[in-house]
């Protein structure tokens, strides 16, 4: 088994004013070729600003949404975890092939941040039909 990988960053988030970008690097923009065809993409992205000894080692919270309750970091979308990926859907508004950028319509990431892979959303395997949820996030 392997000790080790690799992750490089494909682009950044830009927040510009009121608008979200996703900055493609110039060498992946080939990647982008047939996006513009779907409605969301999900963004996985490096939460960087977590990226330390601290945020890695923290494996159980009281989330923002149920302060009550304690949970392991895999039962939340915390942003950190043992390694920081995150993952947001996100609408997409336009995409810019000459200059690299896709326009999405939100997304919980700060400016600056990393993108490490891009994946349309398929809603035949990204859709949950009967998805559950504990009760104490049912708001």
């Amino acid at each position: 088994m392997k000790s080790g990988f690799r992750m490089v960053p494909i682009g950044y988030i830009r927040r510009q004013r009121n608008q979200i970008f996703l900055e493609i690097l110039e060498s992946f923009r080939p990647a982008m070729k047939q996006l513009d065809h779907f409605s969301h993409v999900l963004v996985f992205w490096w939460a960087d600003k977590h990226d330390n000894k601290r945020s890695r080692n923290i494996l159980q919270t009281n989330p923002p949404y149920a302060k009550e309750k304690v949970t392991g970091v895999f039962a939340t979308r915390a942003e950190y975890r043992p390694n920081p990926i995150a993952v947001t859907t996100c609408r997409i508004l336009d995409v810019d092939y000459g200059s690299g950028t896709i326009e999405a319509a939100d997304i919980d990431a700060y400016d600056g941040t990393p993108i490490v892979d891009l994946k349309a959303y398929f809603p035949v395997c990204d859709r949950v039909k009967e998805a559950s949820t504990p009760a104490w996030l049912s708001d």
